[in-house]
């Protein structure tokens, strides 16, 4: 383990580890799914989509996706945020 988790008790540092794993798979499907649109963040993708540089769908249902993979993306750094503070507040 990253020496970062050395100054946690055990549960702890198991449990942060598992949630910036999540954040790393919800990042990387994100990425995927950008990349099939050829989008590099999901305003770029919507404007390909409304220009008619892509196909209406199955685009916009990938576009969703990314927005939800994104907005999940940012609750899983919030948590990990709050539970780290929480365990080194201990």
């Amino acid at each position: 383990m990253d020496p970062f988790y050395n100054q946690l008790p055990p549960d702890d540092a198991m449990e942060i580890e598992q949630i910036a794993r999540l954040m790393y798979e919800v990042r990387v499907a994100r990425d995927k799914m950008l990349a099939r649109l050829g989008a590099a963040d999901a305003a770029q993708a919507l404007d390909r989509i409304r220009r008619g540089e892509l196909p209406e769908h199955p685009s916009y249902e990938h576009y969703l996706s990314a927005r939800i993979l994104t907005d999940l993306g940012t609750q899983v750094r919030a948590d990990l945020a709050a539970r780290i503070e929480e365990s080194q507040g201990r």
